[in-house]
């Protein structure tokens, strides 16, 4: 974000607002397919007030991402897309992968434009230069340095740490039996006890599981592409990494099924699920 000149030039500090940097955690929606209508139907199948998560979103960010498509606006279903966003409790801010004549219709509309999502098995200067697509959210760490004489003007990095302060961890002690559901908004989902079939684990981190795995588990679940899944007897219905999800409709492996192991996303960027022995 860029501060008028005249603001700073000035050298007066407004009494009555401060200007901070801000990171914002948003969903990103992909959209793989010309029909919005479709969109909206398996939007509110999966996320509506009837769905089968009804309760995942609580008037969360999203960002449109058109990348995959050629669709231009104004889009005739846009507003049954819309209309369904809101019965999701998802709040469209921003769009990505839009020509021009269609980015200046959607900024008519009230949405910005969001910057193209890096691709994933970048280098690691890369990666410290641009953002993480959908960053949990993680303590600010100040560098080691010699102590300096402290401003009344500038901004107290303690106090910027303090409003950083990382997502507690959500532990759960109890079996979670066939129709609950566990959602750690924010962070790590950790569990003592057996997860039947039937229930889900769901957190935007990494999800620990001490015991049995036999439900669902959905790790990352707003793009953390780098969460993983552990368990000590791996035997789910179904594990998703950032989106990227497997049935055990096809068995797992003999060397994982039933035995300690994790599940991560591969490293070459194909998106692709592994699932590996946990070794002592």
């Amino acid at each position: 974000m860029t501060v008028p000149s005249a603001a700073v030039s000035s050298g007066a500090v407004p009494a009555a607002f401060e200007l901070k940097s801000a990171q914002l955690t948003l969903v990103a929606l992909v959209l793989k397919t010309h029909d919005l209508a479709i969109v909206a139907a398996e939007l509110a199948r999966s996320f509506g007030p009837k769905g089968e998560s009804p309760d995942f979103f609580d008037t969360d960010g999203v960002v449109i991402d058109f990348s995959q498509t050629d669709i231009t606006l104004p889009h005739p279903q846009w507003e049954l897309l819309m209309k369904t966003f809101g019965a999701c409790k998802l709040v469209p801010m921003a769009v990505r992968g839009l020509e021009p004549a269609s980015l200046a219709v959607a900024q008519r509309l009230g949405l910005t434009e969001a910057p193209p999502e890096p691709r994933r098995g970048a280098t690691a200067a890369t990666k410290a230069t641009a953002p993480l697509p959908n960053p949990a959210p993680a303590p600010v760490v100040a560098p080691v340095s010699a102590p300096a004489p402290v401003s009344k003007s500038a901004p107290s990095a303690l106090a910027a740490s303090r409003e950083a302060a990382p997502v507690p961890t959500m532990v759960i002690t109890k079996p979670l039996r066939s129709g609950q559901k566990v959602y750690a908004r924010g962070g790590d989902l950790v569990v003592l006890a057996m997860v039947n079939r039937g229930a889900e684990v769901i957190a935007d981190g990494n999800i620990h599981v001490y015991a049995p795995l036999r439900g669902k588990a959905m790790a990352g679940a707003r793009g953390n592409t780098q969460a993983r899944i552990f368990s000590l007897c791996m035997e789910p219905e179904l594990v998703s990494i950032a989106g990227i999800y497997r049935t055990t409709e096809r068995e797992l492996e003999g060397d994982v099924l039933g035995k300690p192991a994790q599940i991560h996303l591969s490293d070459d960027g194909k998106e692709k699920l592994i699932i590996e022995a946990l070794k002592s």
